[in-house]
């Protein structure tokens, strides 16, 4: 398996939104964007940051470092150290740290949920994982073994560059092999016009993810396209900001 560069990784950064006069036992929502794996920048969804402070949630976002330079595994390692981080220092903010949740759109849904489901990664900064649940918003890779496989991508293919050519990485960076009994649970946002590669990558994970939860928090959009399922959060009084309030909520 590919460790990765983490021995040469940058400091990352993140932005925090917090409602104003919060009391210390607000509930904490860290973020990851989409990209590709390759591109992304945390300043890019204030927006989100700023509209989940207004509803009482303390928003985390984050920045991780990005293919060509880093792997796969350097994102979920970053990922993972946003959590701890924000374990323990969130209260200074006004935060819970026994109500963090995790979300991330694209390939930032797959590293949210790659951390949620496999522990190794916050287990390795020597904690156990806080993470109470994941809102996974049109994610991407849940099973990047099979959508690589299938594909048989060249060496230069981006993906290939995220996540090496080594396919037993691509099968423990899959959080579709890592579904549990004992996982936190998942709100799962869907957008029906979609990436076929999500759509398929999706359908597997949900085949799998039925066998353990019955009846799974899962929204299908339909109308919705991959773009769309982010940029639905500008408009203040969308109903995914709903799901995700019960969702959290509900998961405590």
């Amino acid at each position: 398996m590919e460790e990765g560069f983490r021995g040469n990784m940058p400091k990352m950064q993140l932005n925090i939104y917090a409602p104003k006069n919060a009391t210390g036992n607000e509930k904490v929502m860290i973020y990851l964007y989409g990209g590709s794996w390759k591109s992304g920048n945390k300043e890019m969804y204030n927006f989100f940051g700023k509209r989940l402070a207004k509803k009482g949630i303390i928003a985390v976002l984050i920045n991780y470092p990005l293919s060509p330079d880093f792997i796969v595994t350097d994102m979920a390692y970053a990922a993972a150290q946003s959590v701890k981080w924000t374990y323990e220092n969130i209260a200074d903010y006004g935060g819970n740290p026994m109500k963090i949740f995790i979300s991330g759109h694209s390939a930032g849904g797959h590293l949210a949920s790659l951390i949620t489901l496999k522990d190794d990664y916050i287990l390795d900064l020597g904690m156990k994982n806080p993470i109470k649940g994941a809102v996974l918003i049109d994610a991407a890779g849940l099973d990047m073994h099979g959508f690589l496989k299938k594909n048989n991508f060249p060496p230069d293919n981006i993906y290939i560059k995220a996540f090496t050519t080594d396919s037993q990485l691509w099968k423990e960076s899959s959080p579709i092999y890592f579904v549990d009994i004992n996982d936190p649970p998942l709100l799962i946002m869907m957008g029906g016009k979609t990436l076929p590669g999500i759509l398929s990558s999706t359908e597997r994970f949900m085949n799998v993810y039925k066998q353990y939860v019955s009846e799974p928090n899962y929204k299908l959009q339909k109308k919705k396209t991959h773009a769309g399922m982010i940029l639905q959060f500008f408009n203040r009084s969308n109903i995914a900001y709903d799901w995700i309030e019960e969702f959290m909520e509900d998961s405590l």
